[in-house]
């Protein structure tokens, strides 16, 4: 059973909120975010290094100190003014016709060091370090980690009721994706929602493992550092938004790799005849068509790589992803490439970008072949969270992302 709370969230004024709201921190490097952040941006906040010319180190000393500065600034300014009373919020998101509700709340650290806030891949410790040094300079958790919850049909009505009224924001940034957002500040609403979710019995980090990871690490340091903690604090809660499993879009996370690994492309070919059914397809782009079945782009041409039955376990929830069944037969055992993590000679591609990517790098004669793949369901997210299990590294790709800059939570 998961514990959360009502927040009086840090955000801004809705004349504003287009200015201010950003994407997260972690889909676009420094020069992408210096080119596409405007006065009010949030990446002035997330991606400080963009206020100085040249830019140095993302994790120097000189860019956490002018994080906290425009932080304190953009509140001095009225571009981010904190509510009045703790309240849940709704942020819905529109791709393709389609709109996923989420609420926005605070949920417990110790859920997640319990096991209850369950994860499906391993965090680098460098990368949380990083996140957990700007949740304790700023005081607060600046981006939202993303959540999926089991369904739920009385959410889902208050959800409906306060949806049907007219939103708090209501806008369509530059990549085409709606973002709308209401507020829910009625008391015995908000009472209820908090009660409800003490019958759900998991949240699962969709997207956000390191800044989860690294919120955990500060609440814990916070209740070391205070003789008087008493477990109330508002330290001891960090912001999320949770979305109802059935309502999450995952995509495909497509590969490329830079050789053959000494092979020729007949010589490669052949190799794959061992564990797939290898069927040309032409110069069209070719879309996986189902669990186990994989399309690849090679000398100017599609092909179908069906795996056959007798190489992958149904049984095996890490070894029937096909993720696990590309690295282990075709990764590993024809290219050589034994750590997805480090390998230099792989690289891994969102969905989102769409397959003409991969032909397009591979073309340019950047990378020698691409794969890509079908996507992974809920389920086999869930199974895998549930059973303990990690996820093999770039797996799942969530979409759309969420916009930072909505709300912010203070940790005091």
């Amino acid at each position: 059973m998961v514990r959360i709370k009502p927040f009086a969230a840090v955000r801004p004024p809705k004349e504003l909120v287009e200015e201010v709201a950003a994407r997260p921190y972690d889909v676009l490097n420094s020069a992408e975010a210096k080119a596409e952040a405007s006065e009010k941006s949030l990446l002035h906040i997330t991606k400080p290094e963009i206020d100085f010319e040249p830019m140095p180190d993302e994790h120097s000393h000189e860019v956490y100190d002018q994080a906290v500065k425009n932080f304190k600034s953009w509140q001095e300014k009225g571009w981010l003014v904190q509510d009045s009373k703790p309240c849940y919020y709704i942020y819905a998101q529109t791709m393709n016709g389609k709109t996923q509700y989420g609420l926005v709340l605070c949920a417990h650290t110790d859920d997640y060091s319990e096991g209850k806030i369950k994860k499906h891949e391993l965090t680098r410790k460098d990368k949380e370090d990083d996140r957990m040094v700007h949740v304790r300079i700023q005081n607060a958790n600046i981006e939202p980690v993303f959540f999926s919850y089991p369904d739920n049909a009385e959410i889902d009505a208050i959800v409906r009721k306060y949806t049907a009224g007219k939103p708090e924001y209501d806008f369509t940034a530059e990549d085409g994706f709606g973002h709308h957002f209401w507020v829910i500040d009625d008391d015995d609403t908000v009472r209820r929602i908090t009660e409800i979710f003490k019958d759900i019995p998991a949240f699962y980090v969709a997207d956000g493992h390191h800044r989860t990871a690294a919120a955990a690490r500060v609440g814990a340091e916070k209740r070391t550092g205070n003789p008087d903690h008493t477990g109330n604090e508002e330290y001891n809660y960090f912001m999320a938004v949770a979305f109802p499993e059935s309502q999450l879009t995952i995509i495909d996370y497509n590969r490329v790799v830079k050789d053959l690994n000494g092979l020729t492309a007949e010589e490669f070919l052949k190799a794959l005849e061992e564990d797939f059914i290898v069927e040309k397809k032409g110069k069209e782009i070719c879309k996986p068509e189902h669990l186990h079945n994989f399309s690849m782009y090679l000398g100017g041409e599609w092909y179908s790589l069906e795996a056959r039955e007798s190489r992958y376990d149904d049984s095996d929830p890490i070894g029937v992803l096909d993720v696990t069944i590309l690295s282990n037969l075709v990764l590993d055992r024809i290219l050589g490439i034994k750590d997805l993590r480090t390998d230099k000679r792989i690289d891994f591609v969102g969905g989102i970008r769409g397959l003409g990517e991969l032909s397009k790098r591979v073309d340019s004669g950047e990378m020698a072949v691409a794969f890509a793949l079908y996507p992974v369901s809920m389920k086999q997210i869930v199974d895998i969270a549930d059973s303990g299990n990690i996820m093999p590294p770039k797996t799942t790709w969530f979409e759309p992302k969420l916009r930072s800059g909505l709300a912010i939570h203070k940790l005091d």
